[in-house]
């Protein structure tokens, strides 16, 4: 019981972060790391509000692997738990690579 109460929780709190994010208009970008680090010149360049949406569109997708996670571990205690952050892992890394070549 405690393993689908921690996966609905994640899936919770990923979806909110999503929210927040995309409802923000560009002010939480602040929380991007790297991007706060940036001067006030090269943030000129982004436009905040469609990369905080971007961020935030793939935040709301980040949580399905936790309700996936929810519904096999109805059936089988544990396993749904470890499939969803193996792919939630995926989905972050997929993230940063394509952070990262965006930024080159």
């Amino acid at each position: 019981m405690f393993i689908i109460i921690y996966d609905f929780s994640m899936a919770v709190l990923m979806f909110l972060f999503g929210i927040y994010f995309y409802k923000s208009k560009g002010k939480a970008a602040r929380f991007l790391s790297g991007y706060n680090m940036k001067s006030e010149e090269e943030r000129k360049k982004y436009d905040e509000n469609a990369m905080c949406k971007a961020y935030g569109k793939r935040m709301m997708v980040m949580s399905l692997p936790f309700i996936v996670g929810i519904i096999i571990d109805i059936q089988y205690q544990g396993t749904g738990c470890l499939i969803a952050w193996m792919i939630w892992l995926i989905m972050f890394i997929s993230l940063l690579i394509d952070r990262h070549k965006r930024e080159r």
